[in-house]
Formats: C-alpha cells, sequence, structure tokens
C-alpha cells in the first residue's frame, strides 16, 4: 500500500499507513508506533475513505469521491466502467452485456473507449462475475485479455513499459455493476510499478464500498426519476385561459441531491367567468411529499368547484391533510379567486410565501396577507383578503425555492424578486415568469421551483347584462325579452332567435325549485356565455322524454342549440350556462 491515503475534506491528515515497520524496532522503545499503531492508523484510514466514498447519493459524485479516495493513495490513476444501460437494481438485471467509461481520474486513458462489450466467455464476463474479497486481478499491460477488453488494444499500446494495472469489479446487492481500474506508472527510476498483496487487499476493500456505494445512487435516481415523473404527471401540462386574464406557469425540479419535491400549481375556471388561481408546496422532499401533493391538488379543484371562498378551501384543504396524517404532511398555500368583472382578486393564505402584486403603473409590492398556519396543523382561522385588481395589473404566486437558497435568506429573495418584477413592461405573463427567474443565482437549486403569472385584463361593464328575476310564472317571458335586448345592443341579432330559447327553458327549470330571486347573466367576450344561477342545489340531468310528456325537453334544446354547456354547484345553489361561438 501506498505511503498514505488521502485526507478527508475537512478532516486531519491521515496518519501515514507504511508496507514494513520501520528499522529500529516497532516497539515503545523503538523509532516506530508499534504494530497495533499501524493497524489502528490503516484502519482509521479505511474508514475514512469508505465514509468519503458513501457520502453522496448522486452517482456522478460518487464515482468522483471514489476517484478521490483512490488517486494517490492506491495509484496514479483510475477508469471506472459502469454496466450500459444503467440498470434498475430493484430487480437482478442479469450480467452486463456492455460497459461504458463513466469517470477517469489522473489520466486520459479510455476516455475515447465509449461503450466496451462484454463478450460471453471472455475475461472480462469471468472478472465481472467474482465475488469474493481477493477478486482484484493484476494484469499484464504488454498482453491482451481481460486489459484489452476493458480498455481497446490502441489504448494500451500507448502505455509505458513497466505499467501495472490492477482490475477490481464493482458489485452491487445484486448484481454486477461495472470494473475498476488502478494504474501505477513505472517509478521515475525506471523501476517497473507493481501491486503487493497488501495493496490489492486495500483496493477490494474500497471496491467493496464503491459497489455497494454505486448501487446506492442507482437506487436513488430510479426513486428520484419515479418521484419527479409522478410528480409532473400530476402537475397541470396546459393551463386553461379564461376570459379577462392570460395565465403563465413554470415548473423547475430541484437538484437531484435534493429529491423530489411537493410544489404544485393551478388554475381552475369558475362561473362568472371568474377563475381561481393556487400555489402550494407540501414540505419535504420525497415520493410521499409528490402522492400528497397530487391529493391535495385534486381536493382544491374539487372545492374551488363548490365555489368556496379562499378561507374555507384552504380550512378544507386542512382538514383533508390531517386526515392524511398531520405530522408528516404540512404545506403551504396562497389560493386567489380574480374576478374580471368587478376587477377585484380576493386571496387567502396558508403559511405561504406572499404574492407579488404589479399595478398599471409598474409599481410592486409584496402582499401582506395574513399568514395562517400550514395546512395540515389543524385548529388555524384562515382569513381572506380583497383587493383591487384593475385592468393592466399582474400577480405572481410562487414557491419559496425562487426566493430562498442556500446562500441568500428568504427575507433578501423576496425583496430582490420585488425590485426586479418594479417598473417597466410586466403586463405579458410569460415575460413576468421569465424575470422572475432572473434572480436565481447560477447553479444548482437545493428546492424545486412552481411559478404562476396572471395578467390581468378584466372584462369591460358593457359586455356584461345582469338582472335578478323572481320566480313567478311570467318571468320566462320577460328573461327572453331581456336577453333579445341585450343581444341587439351587441349587435349580435343573429344568435337572439336560439340564446331566447335556452335563456326561456333555463329560467322555467330555475323558478320550478328556487324559493329566492333566480340570476341571469350574459357576458360578451370572443363568445357569448349565458349562467342562469338559482338556490337549488339539485343539478340538472338530461332524460330521454316521451312522446306525450311536456317536461324534460329543456335540457336537450339547449345541448342542441349551444357549443356548450353545464351545470356547477355553489356554495348557495348552482349555476346551468352555455356558450355560442359569435360568428358562425
Amino acid at each position: 500500500m501506498r505511503d498514505h491515503l488521502e485526507p478527508l475534506a475537512g478532516q486531519p491528515p491521515a496518519v501515514p499507513v507504511q508496507r514494513h515497520p520501520p528499522p529500529g524496532g516497532d516497539g515503545p522503545d523503538g523509532a516506530g508506533p508499534g504494530v497495533p499503531g499501524r493497524l489502528a492508523e490503516r484502519l482509521a484510514a479505511l474508514d475514512r475513505a469508505a465514509r468519503r466514498i458513501n457520502s453522496s447519493l448522486d452517482l456522478g459524485a460518487t464515482l468522483r469521491n471514489l476517484g478521490r479516495v483512490l488517486v494517490p493513495a492506491l495509484a496514479d490513476a483510475l477508469v471506472v466502467l459502469v454496466r450500459d444501460p444503467l440498470p434498475d437494481v430493484e430487480r437482478d438485471p442479469g450480467p452486463p452485456r456492455a460497459l461504458r467509461v463513466r469517470h477517469t481520474c489522473g489520466t486520459r486513458l479510455g476516455r475515447r473507449a465509449g461503450v466496451r462489450p462484454v463478450p460471453p466467455g471472455g475475461d472480462l464476463e469471468r472478472a465481472l462475475a467474482r465475488r469474493a474479497p481477493g477478486a482484484p486481478t493484476v494484469l499484464d499491460a504488454r498482453r491482451g485479455g481481460l486489459a484489452a477488453e476493458l480498455l481497446g488494444a490502441r489504448a494500451l499500446g500507448r502505455l509505458a513499459a513497466g505499467t501495472a494495472l490492477l482490475a477490481l469489479p464493482l458489485h452491487g446487492r445484486q448484481a454486477a455493476l461495472g470494473m475498476l481500474l488502478l494504474v501505477r506508472r513505472p517509478r521515475p527510476d525506471g523501476a517497473p510499478a507493481c501491486f503487493d498483496p497488501a495493496d490489492a487487499a486495500t483496493a477490494a476493500h474500497l471496491a467493496t464500498h464503491g459497489g455497494l456505494a454505486v448501487d446506492t445512487a442507482l437506487r436513488y435516481t430510479r426513486e428520484w426519476e419515479i418521484a419527479d415523473e409522478l410528480q409532473r404527471s400530476m402537475l397541470p401540462a396546459h393551463l386553461p385561459q379564461p376570459h379577462g386574464v392570460r395565465l403563465a406557469h413554470r415548473y423547475l425540479p430541484g437538484e437531484r441531491g435534493a429529491q423530489v419535491g411537493g410544489d404544485w400549481y393551478d388554475s381552475i375556471p369558475l362561473p362568472g367567468n371568474r377563475v381561481a388561481l393556487i400555489t402550494g408546496d407540501v414540505m419535504g422532499h420525497s415520493l410521499t411529499s409528490a402522492a400528497v401533493m397530487g391529493q391535495l391538488r385534486t381536493s382544491a379543484q374539487t372545492l374551488a368547484g363548490l365555489d368556496l371562498p379562499p378561507h374555507e378551501v384552504l380550512y378544507h384543504l386542512d382538514e383533508q391533510a390531517q386526515r392524511l396524517g398531520r405530522e408528516h404532511h404540512l404545506a403551504t398555500c396562497v389560493y386567489a379567486v380574480y374576478d374580471p368583472i368587478a376587477g377585484r382578486v380576493r386571496i387567502a393564505n396558508a403559511g405561504h410565501v406572499p404574492p407579488v402584486l404589479i399595478g398599471p403603473d409598474g409599481t410592486s409590492e409584496l402582499l401582506d396577507l395574513p399568514p395562517g398556519a400550514p395546512i395540515g396543523v389543524g385548529g388555524v382561522d384562515f382569513s381572506s383578503v380583497e383587493l383591487p385588481a384593475p385592468p393592466g395589473s399582474a400577480l405572481l404566486l410562487f414557491t419559496d425555492g425562487l426566493v430562498e437558497t442556500r446562500r441568500r435568506p428568504l427575507g433578501t429573495g423576496l425583496e430582490l424578486l420585488r425590485a426586479r418584477l418594479a417598473g417597466g413592461n410586466r403586463l405579458d405573463p410569460e415575460q413576468l415568469c421569465q424575470e422572475a427567474l432572473r434572480i436565481l443565482p447560477p447553479g444548482d437549486r437545493a428546492d424545486d421551483i412552481a411559478l404562476l403569472a396572471a395578467a390581468f385584463d378584466g372584462i369591460p361593464a358593457e359586455d356584461v347584462a345582469h338582472w335578478h328575476l323572481q320566480p313567478r310564472h311570467e318571468t320566462p317571458g320577460r328573461a327572453r325579452r331581456l336577453a333579445g335586448h341585450a343581444l341587439r345592443r351587441w349587435g349580435l341579432e343573429h344568435l337572439a332567435e336560439s340564446c331566447e330559447l335556452m335563456v326561456s327553458e333555463l329560467v322555467t327549470n330555475a323558478i320550478q325549485h328556487a324559493t329566492r330571486p333566480v340570476t341571469l347573466r350574459l357576458v360578451r367576450t370572443s363568445l357569448l356565455r349565458c349562467e342562469v344561477g338559482d338556490d337549488s342545489p339539485a343539478l340538472p340531468r338530461t332524460r330521454r322524454a316521451g312522446p306525450e310528456e311536456e317536461r324534460g325537453r329543456g335540457l336537450q334544446i339547449v345541448a342542441r342549440c349551444a357549443d356548450r354547456w353545464g351545470a356547477t354547484r355553489l356554495g348557495t345553489g348552482k349555476v346551468v350556462w352555455f356558450e355560442q361561438r359569435l360568428t358562425r
């Protein structure tokens, strides 16, 4: 073994471990530390080396650590070959059919080797099959065999005479994962290099740790990929684009060493041309965090469909998280509802970083919302805040990975983001996302990031007609007339006949169940939308009416005449709606 093992970062240098007792004695009265002392030093050095090899869950970092431990302590250079393609170590992948050079240290040897096949019955296949601790193979660089299969004959021909090679298999828990090739160059005096039995035994011990560390890194990488795929599959690939607001989103995963987080975003259309905007972050980084994120996002969509106030949505999400397990499933969340007709936004916060509101004049502010506690704590009173959101303003919701890094505290990041978004033209939501991401420092991110940007355009009051109608027998006729007048005012006479017919049918159904005034709303955007609301929670259902029945045909007429129609249950009843294209 060489004179020393390289010390670990942040630790004192290793005590030299010599091959032979120093002259002059090996006891307390001699010049050396004695056999027990040398053995303790060797074991301590091996322990430090093993801990360094196992200090990372990333495959590349693991191989680099292996190189730092072995070079120059045991060899002048090394080449690490790992089976290609990378195996699924959760199952026995069988014997490897090819190896790829994944890392070199102290040499250019093998960098051009690329993928090396494993010939059946060859020396390389036999070497990979050896699992005994005494598995290292000392190679003669002048001959072919295993060395040629690992590096190729051309690479071997460039080695200096007297070079020593030592090959060791890297084994995981179930299968061979690759080969480790150590290189010792000839001595300066021209004497050939060699690996003695102590060197081979030490290298075999560290190769065992290296194989298990590679196995662990591959298992972690597989779990990270599954969690990342799961999380991405549960995030919306495309956001709806409701009228009166333009939306953009970004999702950036964190570095692999940080595992997968539980950040999410969503946008949900609501009755009255409103839209719900959500960002959330499940605490922790694991496959479980991604799964909990999916459950909370689904629950938020269901609750949004009930048209509950933002603080009520957070309250029910809190209950849901507690049922999942409060000590492991905490989450932060911001839930906002934008009304483009009223030009206002209503927001509630559950322990999340505050959104940034950009005004029409370019000013930006971090919204001072009641912070609340994270979802899952239980017993928290959430509250909603209503703010003006005039046309030309914008809102950015984000998770803490954007503003908090290893070197930058949260408060500094928030102020940096606010200043970045202030001034200039930030009304394009795509540009808003890009500007926000510019505050990220170079390098890996410790946390994932979710962004949701909304540019508020609003819907002008002259494009909205709204009435409250008493539930009486003459109400359907009045509703037809009101709708017809609004359409003629908008120059949509060609839609009047079909629209009046559908309005009459929906209002007729509504007054049969309503105990309070019925609402009728017409909104003109790039299409015509009509909404009829009443206080009955029972949703209408289409049914096949018999030849002699007078009832049951209203929704069939609506389904035939409208381009789209539907019904939404609200907290105070329901809304039945239909849409028509403005041009045919």
